[in-house]
């Protein structure tokens, strides 16, 4: 039996000052001894900082069963994690909510790290939220940045720099924007966020299907 993640809801509603949008993500998890566990994860466009949260549950009903709760913030040009005392979700594998010291006691710890680790892996809207935590640039053709063409092309250098390109040929008049922002606008670039630095993928229009190659090309 393999890890499953799997997917399940996804909420988003205008944060109440509409000054940004909240957005949460839920899903189960089954290990491959056939461990239950569910989670929920999310973040909130125009907060500063840039700070995410998780929750795993895990043994619903049992007397060890509980809710763990986490942030997940920027460290060392990675997304790190510190367990919370305010509660961020409930899941229907949890239990009760279980403070920071709470959690940090549980004998099944280090199986929930283990879920969130899979989950920002495996689910790609946690690669959404990671760009998001971490404020991953992008860099734009004018006619992308302006929104007078749809992203074709998408390139993760080797140095790990973004750089979207639609039908029009990049020049340098390139313009610098976030990537979490361009997922706002397409959604459909989620399906390409673990491009790993120095592959690119390309696709003929929005919702077509991405192909993805090592290096850099400019002809697709």
């Amino acid at each position: 039996m393999k890890i499953e993640v799997l997917p399940d809801r996804f909420d988003e509603v205008p944060t109440a000052d509409a000054t940004g949008m909240d957005r949460r993500a839920f899903g189960e998890f089954v290990s491959p001894r056939g461990e239950l566990a569910s989670y929920a994860f999310g973040w909130t466009t125009g907060a500063d900082p840039h700070v995410g949260r998780v929750s795993v549950g895990i043994g619903a009903g049992n007397p060890g069963g509980g809710t763990f709760h986490a942030v997940v913030f920027a460290h060392e040009g990675d997304c790190a994690y510190s367990l919370t005392d305010e509660p961020f979700e409930r899941v229907p594998q949890g239990g009760p909510h279980l403070t920071a010291q709470q959690a940090r006691a549980h004998e099944d710890l280090p199986f929930v790290w283990w879920v969130v680790d899979q989950v920002m892996e495996r689910d790609r809207r946690a690669w959404w939220m990671r760009h998001w935590v971490l404020g991953t640039h992008s860099i734009q053709t004018p006619e992308v940045f302006e929104h007078r063409e749809p992203v074709l092309l998408v390139g993760n250098d080797e140095d790990g720099v973004w750089q979207l390109i639609g039908a029009t040929r990049a020049g340098d008049d390139g313009k610098v924007g976030h990537l979490s922002h361009n997922i706002d606008e397409d959604p459909t670039l989620i399906e390409i966020l673990d491009l790993p630095a120095g592959h690119s993928a390309y696709r003929t229009h929005v919702g077509g299907r991405w192909t993805r190659q090592p290096g850099y090309p400019t002809e697709r």
